[in-house]
């Protein structure tokens, strides 16, 4: 199913759908931080997805990031949230969503990193690294408030 991502765009479609989703910020030992690129738009991306109705959001998280990429995961810490209308996600099958994110950091607990049918790609990059990667903006922005150390999360 392709995607395609609009931020302030007055040609976006209306959304007729609102996702609580949860991502998270995964990082190894030398700080690089875990990116899948996605299959549907073939943009670098946090791992995340959307909350089911039997899940908290901190669960969301960890299950999203062993769905995507093999490992297991605590969540450390709260990145911030992410709710702005500007943001449409419309998908080929015909929903156009607005998604309410709530971004956390993570740690490896076990598992074994492995590709699933969302991404082409898993890899631990470099923060010096990421500026060059193709990634939607609101991704961009919560790895730059996860790479600030704000002192409080973001509430947006």
């Amino acid at each position: 199913m392709a995607r395609t991502e609009y931020y302030d765009d007055p040609s976006a479609p209306e959304p007729n759908s609102l996702v609580v989703a949860a991502s998270a910020v995964v990082t190894d030992d030398e700080g690089r931080i875990l990116l899948q690129r996605r299959t549907d738009n073939d943009l670098w991306a946090l791992p995340g997805g959307g909350m089911d109705m039997t899940d908290s959001l901190p669960g969301t998280a960890v299950r999203e990031v062993k769905e995507e990429t093999g490992l297991d995961v605590e969540v450390t810490g709260l990145v911030g949230t992410y709710t702005d209308p500007r943001h449409i996600i419309a998908y080929s099958n015909g929903e156009v969503r607005r998604q309410f994110n709530v971004c956390f950091t993570a740690r490896i607990t076990g598992g074994t990193l492995t590709i699933s049918d969302e991404s082409t790609e898993l890899r631990f990059i470099a923060p010096s690294e990421i500026d060059g990667l193709p990634m939607h903006h609101t991704q961009r922005l919560r790895i730059q408030h996860f790479l600030a150390n704000r002192s409080t999360p973001y509430l947006g």
